[in-house]
């Protein structure tokens, strides 16, 4: 079968908007803050400075086609702690949306580090 879509533009396309998503914190990072639940310690703006910068981060390493293995699992990793820290309690009452995507994107960055040797 003929490939219709390239990955590496599909990588490059992840990565954009994970970049955007980490720019998108630091432009936001009062209405965001408000999201970081209160038993995690430190200030909430923080958190959500720290988050976008590893966005950015892995970003650039998808994008450069460097240490993208370990970038794309941590970003995997950062992502599933937001579903079970942030979003599974919205989504057990009734508003899954930010638990899916963010399960979505994970899946999809740990699809990234797996053929990051290809």
């Amino acid at each position: 079968m003929k490939i219709l879509f390239p990955t590496r533009l599909a990588k490059i396309f992840f990565a954009l908007i994970m970049g955007f998503f980490g720019v998108m914190h630091f432009m936001n990072a009062d209405m965001m803050s408000a999201m970081v639940p209160e038993y995690i310690p430190g200030d909430g703006k923080m958190w959500i400075y720290l988050t976008g910068a590893a966005l950015i981060a892995a970003a650039i390493a998808i994008l450069i086609n460097k240490f993208k293995t370990r970038a794309c699992y941590l970003l995997a990793l950062m992502l599933l702690i937001f579903v079970f820290t942030i979003h599974l309690q919205p989504a057990m009452e009734g508003n899954p949306g930010q638990l899916l995507k963010d399960s979505a994107l994970a899946m999809a960055a740990l699809i990234i580090g797996n053929g990051a040797s290809k």
